[in-house]
């Protein structure tokens, strides 16, 4: 019987012809490119750039080895040089020294890879204004590099480089460096002679900050973010341009001292150690429009602070503040004015969540009635006990409210306790003393205890008396030294939000996962590695989890399952994916692309 089925078409030259191999780069990419000088190969998976690509301004084209005619559009041999190259989002380990055919590149982008080195004929490439490389893994740089003295963007954010040589100085025309996200622990001197308009230090090692920064006179966006720097130098004011200044994420204990810096208009200082704000810091910075001081420790606001009246946005939530100045009220610009998570004596909570034109309407009304802005002491009567004078008795018979904080003390004594014994006490504070354990007298307020603030204290365990605080709604216990949570606490059935961060938790406590009535979970600033996404959907009633500053190395695309979260914070980790351009546009779109990620 014949092999061949009856009215089947053979093809008789089958056997001869060759199996053409398929391009990685379409011929008409190349053909277009010849004409508009610009090459767009991003995200085509290519794990090195075909050699017909570096040598698309040399080699002759197809058209032109052919004996046909031409139109007006096919005109190969009045080409156009390369001038711009596109290849981030592939899989490059290394790049061709071909790279020299192509001297006439402007633009060269190759950011998202995997490169480890640059090869040395790079610095061929004269006419390079803009190159790319950020997303690598580059450990240094080719001396070669410097000679691109036409370069005036350089991006080498998310590599690896842990210093930088002198030789920097030389690319004299660069306006916009970002050497973000490496491993830095200095900049060099030569800095100073660049024509720097931004540049972005943040998320390095660094512990200081050369004072020739200061000679950089067309500098108008510094970024220093996420670093050790306890200070910031002084002649940093002599930058006659500089109007963002970003020092969020650091050690400092004071604002940067800026008596000539006129033009300054954003100053970002949240995540610090700011105790006090003083005047001579604030006086000068009469351009200001944005003061960012949240998570700092700022006990008083001066009442110089209205000295700056052009501000329009102030920042201070999580502070340790008691009250603020009434003149607030009177700053023509403000329109936002954030003082959520203080202690507040003279403002009522719910005041705060009805937005700034309240109140600012508010403190504006305080004004003829209480100038300073200040709250007024309960004095000493002859009815307060010895016992007493400690404490706040009338906040405790008024408000429900025992506070006992700021006092420095290792442990409560037992006549605060007494003194409130026949009081019925809805919230406690005990936060900003030494204590080393959860005074165990707590559980006398268990029938009526609904919040408790043992925040800045030295707690390194809960016990598991503390379980029996089951009309808790709010646990505050940020900047002590747990390192985790009794299984115990379960039994809170009735807790709405949690406060957890700068302790020294290294997993996600797993109590967490199985109290289904959280709604806010603050947990940053630990060393947690990961979170269990299928769990924490369970936590169906959970809007608000903030997981900054910790070590999370991969996002889990379920994650984007979760679709009760309405705030999802998660800078701050060392994952790689999602991009930052991702989570910068806010929790709906970062959930919809982790949902976009979960395999099928």
């Amino acid at each position: 019987m014949s092999r061949f089925k009856r009215g089947a078409k053979v093809d008789s030259r089958a056997g001869f012809r060759q199996e053409k191999e398929e391009c990685p780069v379409p011929y008409g990419l190349l053909k277009s490119a010849r004409k508009s000088g610009q090459l767009n190969l991003s995200g085509r998976g290519l794990t090195e750039v075909p050699e017909s690509v570096w040598r698309l301004n040399i080699d002759t084209p197809k058209e032109g080895q052919q004996d046909v005619s031409f139109t007006g559009t096919d005109r190969w041999w009045e080409q156009t040089d390369l001038t711009k190259l596109l290849l981030s989002s592939n899989k490059l380990q290394t790049l061709s020294e071909d790279v020299k055919l192509l001297p006439a590149l402007v633009v060269l982008d190759i950011h998202d890879n995997q490169l480890r080195t640059l090869p040395a004929s790079i610095g061929d490439l004269q006419q390079l204004e803009r190159l790319i490389l950020s997303h690598n893994k580059l450990t240094e740089l080719p001396q070669e590099i410097w000679k691109l003295t036409n370069l005036r963007c350089l991006h080498l954010q998310q590599n690896l480089l842990e210093q930088l040589p002198e030789d920097l100085g030389q690319l004299c025309h660069l306006e916009d460096l970002d050497l973000s996200n490496n491993k830095l622990t200095a900049i060099p001197d030569s800095l100073a002679n660049l024509n720097l308009v931004k540049l972005d230090l943040s998320v390095n090692s660094l512990k200081s900050l050369p004072p020739a920064i200061s000679q950089m006179k067309n500098l108008r966006m510094l970024d220093c973010s996420r670093n050790h720097l306890e200070t910031v130098p002084r002649v940093l004011a002599q930058m006659a341009s500089l109007e963002q200044l970003y020092l969020r994420h650091n050690k400092l204990r004071f604002l940067p001292e800026l008596p000539s810096c006129k033009t300054l208009k954003e100053l970002h200082c949240g995540n610090n150690q700011i105790e006090v704000l003083e005047v001579e810091h604030l006086k000068h910075l009469s351009s200001l429009s944005v003061l960012e001081l949240r998570d700092n420790k700022v006990k008083i606001l001066p009442g110089e602070i209205t000295l700056l009246q052009a501000l329009e946005r102030l920042d201070l939530t999580n502070n340790d503040l008691t009250s603020v100045p009434c003149g607030l009220g009177t700053l023509p610009k403000l329109k936002s004015l954030a003082l959520e998570g203080n202690p507040l004596r003279t403002i009522r909570r719910e005041l705060l969540t009805k937005g700034t034109s309240e109140l600012l309407k508010f403190l504006q009304s305080r004004i003829q009635e209480q100038p300073d802005g200040e709250p007024t002491e309960q004095p000493n009567t002859a009815m307060t006990l010895p016992s007493q004078a400690k404490i706040n008795m009338h906040a405790v018979k008024t408000l429900k409210t025992l506070d006992y904080s700021e006092k420095q003390e290792a442990c409560i004594p037992d006549e605060v306790f007494d003194a409130v014994s026949d009081s019925v006490v809805a919230s406690v504070n005990f936060s900003k003393n030494q204590l080393s354990a959860v005074p165990l007298r707590i559980v006398e307020l268990k029938d009526t205890l609904s919040d408790i603030n043992l925040g800045f204290n030295k707690l390194s365990v809960i016990p598991l008396e503390f379980s029996k605080l089951q009309q808790l709604v709010h646990v505050d216990f940020r900047n002590n030294l747990l390192t985790s949570l009794p299984m115990e606490m379960k039994a809170l059935g009735k807790l709405r939000s949690v406060i957890l961060s700068f302790n020294r938790l290294k997993s996600f406590p797993e109590v967490l996962y199985c109290i289904f009535t959280l709604e806010t979970i603050l947990i940053s600033n630990n060393q947690i590695g990961g979170i269990d996404p299928v769990r924490l959907q369970r936590l169906d009633k959970l809007s608000t989890l903030d997981l900054q500053n910790n070590d999370i190395m991969q996002v889990p695309p379920e994650l984007g399952n979760c679709t009760s979260l309405r705030d999802l914070m998660l800078d701050g980790n060392p994952f790689r994916n999602p991009r930052a351009a991702v989570v910068a546009k806010g929790t709906d779109a970062l959930l919809e692309y982790l949902r976009s990620r979960i395999p099928t």
